[in-house]
C-alpha cells in the first residue's frame, strides 16, 4: 500500500476532492484525479472486481429465488461468493484511504499561492525592516531591497523554482527582478510603489525560502 509515482506538490483542495472521490464515490478513482496512477489503478481493480463478485451473488439469489418459486430449484449456499466481494471491496476502501491521508498531508507541506493583497504594502520603518530581516536570515539588503541567490542541482531544477516563484508572484501581483544563471537563480524584491521596503518583500521571500528548502 505505499503510494508511489506520486506527485511532489499538490492543492489542498485537489486533495480533499481525491478524499471526498475515494470514500464517497469508487475507491480509487480519486487516486487517479490526483495523478497516483498505480496506487488508483489498483484501488479501482479490487473495488471493480469486489463489486463484480457481490453483483454475481445477487443473480445467483435472484436465480435461486426464480428456482424456488417455480418448485423447480435447489437452495445452493453463495455466501462466499458476498464475503470475497465484500473483503475485495473493503480493502480498496481501505487503501484508498491511505493514499488519501498521503495527499493531505503533502497537501500540507506544499506552498500555498500567496493571496492577492495579503500581505500590507505600506513602508516599513527602519525597526521593522530589522525585524522582518530577522526572519529571512539569508536575504541581504541594499537600500530599498532584499535580496538572495538561490543555488540548485542543476538547469532544470532552478527553473522549476522560477516557474513556482512567478506563480506566487503573479498570484500577489508582487513581481521580483529576477536573474537566472544555469543553476543559480538571484531574487530581489522592492515595493516601487511605497518606494521601498514593505511587508509584501518579506513576506514573499519567506515564500521563496519555503519553495527552496523544497527542493
Amino acid at each position: 500500500m505505499k503510494p508511489s509515482l506520486a506527485p511532489r506538490e499538490i492543492s489542498r483542495a485537489k486533495a480533499r476532492n481525491a478524499l471526498l472521490l475515494n470514500q464517497l464515490a469508487t475507491p480509487g478513482l480519486g487516486s487517479l484525479v490526483a495523478r497516483r496512477w498505480f496506487e488508483g489503478a489498483g484501488q479501482l481493480l479490487l473495488a471493480l472486481a469486489g463489486f463484480a463478485l457481490i453483483l454475481l451473488w445477487f443473480a445467483r439469489e435472484m436465480a435461486q429465488l426464480y428456482d424456488r418459486l417455480n418448485g423447480t430449484g435447489e437452495t445452493r449456499p453463495s455466501g462466499g461468493t458476498v464475503l470475497g466481494g465484500t473483503v475485495l471491496f473493503s480493502l480498496a476502501w481501505l487503501w484508498s484511504l491511505v493514499t488519501s491521508l498521503s495527499l493531505l498531508r503533502a497537501s500540507a507541506k506544499a506552498p500555498q499561492p500567496v493571496p492577492e493583497n495579503s500581505f500590507p504594502a505600506a513602508l516599513l520603518e527602519e525597526s521593522a525592516v530589522l525585524i522582518s530581516l530577522a526572519t529571512v536570515p539569508q536575504w541581504k539588503r541594499s537600500g530599498g531591497a532584499i535580496s538572495r541567490t538561490f543555488q540548485f542541482q542543476d538547469f532544470p531544477a532552478a527553473i522549476k523554482f522560477v516557474n513556482a516563484v512567478a506563480a506566487l508572484a503573479e498570484t500577489a501581483q508582487h513581481h521580483p527582478d529576477l536573474d537566472v544563471r544555469w543553476n543559480r537563480v538571484a531574487l530581489v524584491f522592492t515595493t516601487h510603489s511605497a518606494g521601498g521596503l514593505t511587508e509584501k518583500d518579506f513576506g514573499l521571500a519567506r515564500q521563496c525560502d519555503a519553495l527552496a528548502a523544497q527542493g
